[in-house]
């Protein structure tokens, strides 16, 4: 379990999904992580269910804290929020900005140019303990300062700052894109004929297991797109139809639409 001192600025969903994965993990201790919003309701709320200390000044909590996570809006006034930093942050208290789009040289400008600064874009399937977090080290930080908080609500990839946007719009975003698609599954499940909750395990079945067959065979996509279609068979007409669509491009253009906009919020 960690020993580290976690203090959060900002509350909101993803925030709180941090949090409820690093408690229930038992990465950290609830007694160690300190939140402060200007929602108190929301303070409220967190305190309650998963036992965070809200109730002190941000002033206390940033002389505290050992990872300071900023979870606020790219919008937000990260310029106050940094000069609080400055004042009350022990020197190698480290930065981790969850806010999309904003880049290193922004957050050393708000937080410091010689403080550990940590770059992270998390996945959104923390409960699960599954899925990839985005991250990126400026040159006063090291993986041990963070790694074992971040595994704490999934997997890590270390990216090039270069790659964070895209990997927000492609990684981050990526569960959307497969929600869209079971659920157009099991909708042409029911179009077909099948009662709406066969055809819908019958679409969870097969994805699930389609990205296990992938990882136990090692095998590419069209390897088992080659077994598993027959000539003039059933697979190999649904999938005629399935590229007469432009199925493949519409995604494309989905994940590209995306990190442009990733790179949007980043730059007002």
């Amino acid at each position: 379990m960690i020993e580290k001192q976690i203090h959060f600025i900002g509350g909101g969903q993803m925030a709180e999904a941090i949090i409820r994965a690093v408690v229930t993990n038992q990465t950290i201790s609830a007694d160690r992580i300190s939140v402060t919003d200007i929602n108190e309701a929301r303070l409220q709320f967190l305190s309650q269910t998963y036992g965070v200390n809200t109730d002190s000044a941000q002033e206390k909590f940033l002389a505290e804290a050992d990872l300071i996570v900023i979870a606020v809006r790219p919008q937000d006034n990260l310029a106050a929020l940094g000069h609080a930093v400055q004042q009350f942050a022990a020197p190698t208290a480290a930065i981790v900005s969850i806010v999309a789009g904003v880049t290193m040289d922004k957050l050393a400008g708000f937080f410091g140019e010689e403080r550990p600064i940590i770059r992270v874009i998390p996945n959104t399937l923390t409960d699960t303990g599954y899925g990839y977090s985005g991250v990126a080290l400026n040159a006063y930080a090291n993986q041990d300062q963070v790694e074992e908080f971040l595994l704490g609500f999934g997997k890590v990839q270390y990216l090039d700052e270069s790659l964070i946007d895209i990997f927000t719009g492609y990684g981050v975003a990526g569960p959307n894109y497969i929600y869209y698609f079971i659920e157009s599954l099991a909708d042409a499940g029911v179009l077909a004929g099948l009662p709406r909750e066969q055809a819908w395990n019958v679409a969870l079945e097969n994805v699930f297991g389609a990205v296990i067959m992938l990882k136990q065979t090692g095998l590419h996509p069209r390897q088992l797109l080659d077994i598993n279609n027959s000539p003039g068979g059933v697979g190999i007409h649904g999938l005629y139809e399935l590229n007469n669509s432009d199925f493949a491009a519409g995604l494309q253009r989905s994940v590209l639409a995306a990190v442009k906009r990733t790179t949007e919020l980043g730059a007002k």
